[in-house]
């Protein structure tokens, strides 16, 4: 199985590592990123169980999320994750995510990180589609992937139980025949 990695002029999207842990826990633990995810706040044993079942997940096989550590080539060490699913059903449709630590938001490393894993699921593994879902009260999220270029396709109401209470979502969608105009701009 190779491993994914994937470089930009700020960042290097890569299998998370054991040596990744203080930092990826620095930002899992914490409530403020959980608050719009689908994982609850982190501890250090969970932290560590995660980054060591993720060794052994190739995003290729559909079954389950691959999370691959966000790096800050500045500063050599992970600011966030991000995620790749291919379905299960059919492996021409991919879903993507991103997670950075608060203090690394509203510097474009999620812009540049959606764009880099869009241009390789499209180019490199001929996907199809990409979809991408949100919580509907995650402005900053929404804002990004409009950004971006996706189209949005459903709101979904009260349809993800998570963190103990119902949220709603979104959901979001660019086509592979999109990709190049939608995101001309980014380049």
């Amino acid at each position: 199985m190779a491993e994914l990695r994937l470089e930009t002029q700020n960042l290097i999207i890569r299998k998370l590592k054991p040596s990744d842990l203080a930092n990826f826990l620095h930002y899992r633990s914490n409530p403020i990123i959980a608050e719009y995810q689908s994982f609850d706040v982190m501890s250090e044993e969970s932290a560590e169980e995660f980054i060591i079942e993720q060794q052994g997940i190739d995003f290729k096989t559909g079954e389950f999320w691959s999370q691959y550590g966000i790096e800050l080539r500045s500063e050599s060490k992970i600011i966030g994750d991000c995620a790749i699913k291919l379905d299960e059903l059919d492996q021409r449709i991919g879903e993507i995510g991103v997670t950075i630590a608060t203090e690394y938001q509203r510097k474009g490393y999620a812009t540049e990180v959606l764009y880099q894993l869009m241009k390789f699921l499209f180019e490199e593994h001929k996907i199809h589609r990409i979809v991408e879902t949100a919580s509907a009260e995650n402005s900053a999220s929404i804002n990004l992937l409009e950004k971006i270029g996706f189209r949005k396709e459903g709101h979904f109401i009260e349809n993800h139980f998570v963190n103990g209470k119902w949220e709603s979502e979104v959901q979001y969608a660019m086509l592979k025949s999109e990709f190049k105009q939608a995101t001309n701009h980014l380049k």
